[in-house]
């Protein structure tokens, strides 16, 4: 299982005075993965990828990438992994275009080679028409996507995202998830933190869940919502309807004009529950099934919502 894994994580521990920010993560990220860190803000997301990376350095614990320890095979494991951090922290003296080529040079990537790499990530990302641009000049979706091109100018294997599109605007994120799902195809492993519900479902094929420095459970998307028993029929009627006794063999609440009918197989019980409505002459104006989402699992399993 170890030779097939890209990033293993073992028992990981980082305390900072007396926060905990780590208690004990366990994670294993397979080679060609995209993986989701889903998690609130303060859960440690950015302690475990900054682990990774050796920004931080845990009070315990053992990482390795491709199965060399970080701490042994330093320059190796830098040389595989590119990350763009939550944090715009560049240099705000120098042409966006130069930025670039200093980054591949820190990679040992000469400027020859790297010209290719900068043109193509530069047209890529929507950036070419402000290479002449210093940071002071970009706007916050422009210094994100700069954020991005710095991670992949030395093209690496391993790519970690740290909420890569926290305070940008619709259409940027909607660009980027497209190029990242590229970047997927491509084979490269992907390890993306976020606070987004609809970015991890849409992204990536296993999500680990984090709250409070512990890794709750992580899963495919489809079996995470299985841990959810939050299947139901929601009716909407004409009028209010006081009896509602015909319904006696399903567990359901009524709100008004608003009925909850409770059950473990809504779509195929749903036509014998409209036909029950029928025989009573009981119009209904709308029905709706709830989709489980992560926001219910995370709500099961921590007793809140991820942005409380």
């Amino acid at each position: 299982m170890n030779d097939n894994l890209a990033i293993k994580i073992n028992k990981l521990f980082k305390t900072y005075d007396t926060t905990e920010a780590l208690k004990g993560i366990d994670l294993g990220i397979k080679k060609g993965e995209f993986y989701g860190l889903l998690g609130p803000n303060g859960a440690g997301k950015s302690t475990t990828i900054n682990s990774i990376t050796s920004l931080v350095k845990p009070s315990n614990g053992h990482i390795q990438i491709f199965g060399k320890d970080i701490e042994n095979d330093f320059r190796f494991a830098r040389s595989k992994i590119g990350i763009a951090h939550q944090e715009v922290s560049t240099d705000w003296f120098f042409p966006l275009e130069q930025l670039l080529y200093f980054q591949a040079g820190f990679y040992g990537v000469t400027r020859s080679n790297a010209q290719k790499r900068i043109e193509y990530l530069l047209k890529k990302l929507g950036l070419s028409k402000h290479r002449s641009k210093k940071m002071r000049e970009l706007s916050g979706g422009m210094k994100r996507r700069l954020q991005i091109a710095k991670a992949l100018v030395h093209d690496p294997e391993i790519i970690i995202l740290d909420e890569p599109t926290a305070g940008v605007d619709v259409e940027l994120r909607h660009d980027l998830w497209l190029y990242l799902q590229e970047l997927h195809q491509e084979g490269k492993t992907i390890l993306l933190t976020t606070h987004y519900i609809d970015e991890a479902e849409l992204l990536c094929e296993r999500v680990g869940i984090i709250d409070k420095g512990k890794l709750i459970v992580e899963d495919s998307v489809p079996n995470l919502k299985k841990l959810v028993n939050n299947s139901s029929i929601e009716i909407q009627l004409q009028k209010n309807i006081d009896d509602m006794s015909f319904l006696k063999k399903y567990k359901f609440n009524v709100n008004k004009n608003i009925v909850h009918i409770f059950t473990e197989s809504p779509n195929l019980e749903l036509p014998s529950i409209i036909l029950k409505f029928s025989e009573q002459n009981i119009k209904i104006e709308d029905i709706h099934i709830p989709k489980t989402s992560l926001e219910d699992v995370f709500l099961d399993l921590t007793g809140r919502k991820i942005n409380d």
